[in-house]
């Protein structure tokens, strides 16, 4: 499972060209936990101004711009615990 999480965390860096202002976490239920700060996107479980929670497949749709950040949350696919405005800054980054 942790193949599946750091190729999701290269993934985000290569999105994110870089690292992000802020601190966030992506927990993926059952699986482990992804942060991302100013030194980019790795496997890890420490605090972050916001946590969003989601499962593997609703994961995987936000990253590959299949499903809207915003969307997955408005559907119930996606917890968000935290700073929200942090979260909406990662929505647009992501986008």
């Amino acid at each position: 499972m942790s193949d599946t999480l750091e190729q999701a965390a290269a993934k985000l860096n290569e999105k994110m060209d870089g690292g992000f202002d802020s601190s966030a976490k992506f927990e993926i239920t059952g699986m482990g936990a992804i942060i991302l700060d100013a030194n980019g996107a790795r496997v890890g479980d420490e605090d972050a101004d916001v946590t969003m929670t989601a499962d593997a497949e609703t994961f995987e749709e936000i990253l590959s711009g299949e499903l809207n950040p915003t969307a997955a949350f408005m559907g119930g696919k996606l917890t968000i615990d935290g700073d929200m405005g942090v979260a909406m800054q990662l929505a647009q980054a992501l986008a």
